[in-house]
Formats: C-alpha cells, sequence, structure tokens
C-alpha cells in the first residue's frame, strides 16, 4: 500500500509524520497523522485511535493537541485520521458536500458507512477505520495491532464510543472528550444518521453509544471527560444519557465532569496527555 508523504518531524525523540493514500473505502485520497515514538528496531508498538470533531480534519489534534511527550514515555504510535472524504475521486470529481452546513457533509462524516444516495459511494468511514486503515498502518508503520485503543472529541467522541462498543475485543479501552453520546436523539445526529442512512431510526442504532448500551453492548474500560462550560452540553451531547444508560446495564464507565472547561482544544490539551497514560495501564 503507497504512501505519499506530507510531511515528517522530529518530536520528543520519534517522528511526526502526515501521510496520504489512496482509499478503496471512500474512493477518495485520504489524509491521516501518525506520530511514532522513538523505539528499539524491530519493535512492534500499541496504538491509540483519536477521532476528531466536526469541522475538524487530521490537523487539529496534530497541531494543537498535546499528545507527543505522553506517547514517547509510554511508547504508543498516535493515528489521527481525517473526519470524511474530500475528494477528488477517482475520475477527479469532488465528493457530495451540503455547502453552507457545518454539521453534514465534508468534515462531518459521522463515522458511518452512508447508505442513502448521493452519500452512500464516499462516506464510508466506518470500514475505513475499522478495516482499511489499520491494514495502512500494519504495512508502513511498526504497530501491533492486538494492542488497540481508541479516544475521541465530540462527533468523533461518538465515533471512539461507536466503535469501541462494537469492538471490544479490538480496542482495549475507550475515552473520549464531550462525546455526542446519543446522536439519535440530538439535532446533530438525527440531521446527520436521517440523510446519511435513512429515516429509520432502527438503522441509526448501531451508530448510537447509548442505543448500543441498551441492546446489550459493553466494555470494561471507559473514560469520559466532559467540560461543565461546553455550550453543546444540554442540547448536543447530553452525557447524562449515557451515564444512565451504563448505571442501568451495570457499566462502571468513569465519567468526569470537568468544572469550567468548554469544548475547545484548551480543554482536550489538557488532559489529552492524561488519557494517554490511562490507555497505556490497559495496552500493556
Amino acid at each position: 500500500m503507497t504512501l505519499e508523504i506530507l510531511s515528517e518531524n522530529k518530536s520528543h525523540g520519534g517522528t511526526q509524520g502526515v501521510y496520504s493514500h489512496a482509499s478503496a473505502e471512500t474512493g477518495t485520497a485520504m489524509t491521516f497523522s501518525v506520530y511514532v515514538p522513538p523505539h528499539e528496531s524491530g519493535a512492534k508498538l500499541p496504538v491509540l485511535w483519536y477521532l476528531s470533531g466536526l469541522t475538524c480534519t487530521h490537523a487539529n489534534v496534530t497541531e494543537k493537541g498535546d499528545y507527543r511527550a505522553a506517547c514517547a514515555q509510554h511508547g504508543i504510535v498516535f493515528v489521527a485520521p481525517d473526519t470524511s472524504p474530500r475528494g477528488p475521486d477517482k475520475n477527479g470529481d469532488d465528493v457530495p458536500d451540503a455547502e453552507g452546513e457545518y454539521d453534514f457533509g465534508k468534515g462531518a462524516g459521522f463515522y458511518v458507512d452512508a447508505t442513502q444516495a448521493p452519500w452512500a459511494g464516499h462516506y464510508r468511514m466506518r470500514s475505513y477505520i475499522e478495516r482499511e486503515l489499520p491494514e495502512v498502518l500494519a504495512a508502513n508503520f511498526p504497530v501491533d495491532l492486538a494492542r488497540q485503543s481508541i479516544t475521541g472529541h465530540s462527533m468523533g467522541g461518538h465515533g471512539a464510543l461507536t466503535l469501541g462498543l462494537r469492538n471490544p475485543d479490538r480496542f482495549r479501552s475507550i475515552s473520549a472528550f464531550s462525546p455526542i453520546v446519543a446522536p439519535s436523539k440530538v439535532p446533530w445526529g438525527e440531521k446527520a444518521l436521517g440523510r446519511y442512512l435513512g429515516s429509520d431510526p432502527k438503522a441509526w442504532r448501531e451508530y448510537d453509544a447509548v442505543a448500543l448500551v441498551e441492546d446489550g453492548a459493553a466494555h470494561p474500560h471507559i473514560l469520559i471527560d466532559q467540560g461543565t462550560a461546553d455550550p453543546f452540553l444540554d442540547e448536543q451531547l447530553q452525557t447524562h444519557r449515557f451515564a444512565g444508560a451504563c448505571d442501568a446495564a451495570g457499566i462502571d464507565a468513569r465519567i468526569r465532569m470537568r468544572e469550567g472547561y468548554d469544548h475547545s482544544y484548551y480543554f482536550i490539551s489538557t488532559f489529552l496527555a492524561e488519557h494517554v497514560k490511562w490507555h497505556a495501564g490497559w495496552l500493556g
């Protein structure tokens, strides 16, 4: 699998790179970043995935996340994919977009495999992250795919929770910052899931963390940090719904309400190194 190196920089003794490749799942070029910490020749390292939020690319956490020192200390590869296909596709055509809508289309893939036209042909972020990108990593980086964990922010927190709950044998631990926990019940999610997946809410449940728990999904290691000053908390995020579902299911999720923190990377960068350390405890 051929990679184009867009940039590589030394950081904390390791390499922070940004790469592009032709994706069979999305039918477009896809860009992602990887931090590889210093390591002995021949070593295979555990992987922490980071899924970004609405309007973001790989670049937001790569430039603002403050994770590299912790990853270097704990020997963890940090992977940050894009949030949607961008285009052009193999025919030179741009991918569908929702012009002027920040919460749908480009930058807002919601980590689903779309089933509705015109989105279904390219918006396949679930399969891209679950199947394709791990193969790219294994072919090009010193990763141990038997040791993976996942985290994310906002829409990416939704992605981390749903991918992690659907794949508990793959991801040893799950964490999230300010996640959309019940997209089936909030405006961001109702809009995105309805247009990507169709009008039947039953088709949305595998992309809704609360619904997955209600339907029997579970994971022993879940950590959520949520700021109390987050302007999206009450309408879009609704952390209490996930807490209630976990309590009802007997899942010991660790949910921390962080006093005075908002939805920004000032919040994420404050605690991301702590999340890396927490995941390291489960990655071995």
